[in-house]
């Protein structure tokens, strides 16, 4: 008589390269893989398994879940080092699901849910027509600019956007104030500096330096908690409420500015020119941004690239391009270095 087992029957071996109509069909089916990270994320998948590996069966009852689709959906995962399926069929962690955990230092969770957010699922299957007209998809369907429809429409993403930007900057602040040097540096600007996590990075670092925050007035009022009123690094800190597009009232030895000179031309024309008109000949200029080429992060930076054309219109920088505009503005770039895997520091001196 013929027995059928019920042990989960285990995924083929990867091939080292699958052949390309495979490896097509997996890119072709691509949204299944990041609805998939965003259940898991939302789902709080990751949080509710411990370091032991767990069943489905028991998984579900912790999440409040169906257990045969959410047995499917960390199998999916799994062939994706998004959690282990074992042997013995239970499920265990790899050191991509602990990111999707809250409680990780190194935590992603707000950024999957970010980039897989409900906009994102309504703008993606335009990119050809973005392509084609390079018109702003996101404008098109909403009938209104990108932060405009978050803040007045879509409160819950405008929540997940700030958690994501947050946990972004938090995670290199660290990094970038590693790299800077800041020998005869007496004040610091941090420009368009969102919550002023680098630039809080960079005072504790640096005891004896000043600092200067400047963003938004709805954004600066969320500032790091040290740099507010009461905080450890309050006494040492200037925050200004403004528009870099506009106008950078503040006289410093250190100018940063990180990740805001992507949302289109004028706006990087702009802030560049303000920052040569503000400082003092000599003052120096650092700007960190993430590239399209030359860079371990290329395929993520590459899909960052394309959600801007759609939603903002804006672009990613090449090493040339940012180059390009900053030598335009007058800053011209003496040492392009890397921070980290994501992003480059291109630094440069104000002419004297």
């Amino acid at each position: 008589m013929t027995t059928l087992s019920t042990r989960p029957t285990q995924p083929a071996p990867a091939e080292a390269t699958p052949p390309p109509a495979m490896r097509l069909r997996e890119l072709v089916f691509g949204a299944a893989v990041s609805a998939a990270v965003r259940a898991a994320a939302r789902l709080k998948v990751a949080d509710a398994l411990d370091d032991v590996p767990a069943a489905a069966e028991k998984l579900a009852a912790a999440l409040d879940t169906e257990v045969g689709p959410l047995r499917r959906l960390l199998r999916a995962l799994s062939c994706y080092g998004v959690f282990e399926e074992r042997p013995d069929g239970t499920f265990g962690h790899t050191p991509m699901s602990r990111m999707l955990r809250e409680d990780d230092p190194q935590s992603l969770r707000a950024i999957a849910l970010w980039c897989t957010e409900p906009w994102t699922w309504e703008a993606w299957p335009r990119l050809d027509d973005a392509v084609a007209t390079g018109g702003i998809i996101f404008q098109e369907l909403h009938g209104k600019g990108f932060f405009e429809y978050l803040h007045q429409d879509a409160h819950e993403s405008a929540q997940v956007f700030n958690q994501a930007m947050t946990t972004s900057s938090r995670q290199s602040a660290a990094d970038v104030a590693e790299l800077l040097d800041l020998t005869g540096v007496a004040s610091v600007a941090d420009i368009g500096g969102g919550q002023g996590h680098v630039l809080a990075s960079l005072l504790e670092k640096h005891p004896k330096v000043r600092g200067s925050l400047l963003d938004l007035p709805d954004v600066v009022a969320k500032a790091d908690p040290r740099l507010r009123e009461g905080g450890a690094l309050a006494e040492r800190v200037t925050v200004v409420p403004g528009d870099a597009r506009r106008e950078i009232p503040i006289d410093a030895d250190l100018y940063i500015i990180k990740n805001i000179l992507e949302w289109d031309d004028e706006s990087t024309r702009d802030t560049l020119r303000n920052v040569v008109a503000a400082a003092r000949p000599g003052a120096r200029v650092v700007v960190i941004e993430n590239l399209v080429d030359d860079t371990p992060s290329m395929k993520f930076t590459t899909a960052m690239d394309l959600m801007l054309l759609l939603n903002v219109g804006g672009a990613k920088h090449t090493r040339q391009s940012l180059v390009e505009r900053m030598t335009q503005a007058g800053l011209a770039p003496l040492v392009i270095r890397p921070v980290n895997a994501y992003l480059h520091a291109f630094e440069s001196t104000v002419a004297k």
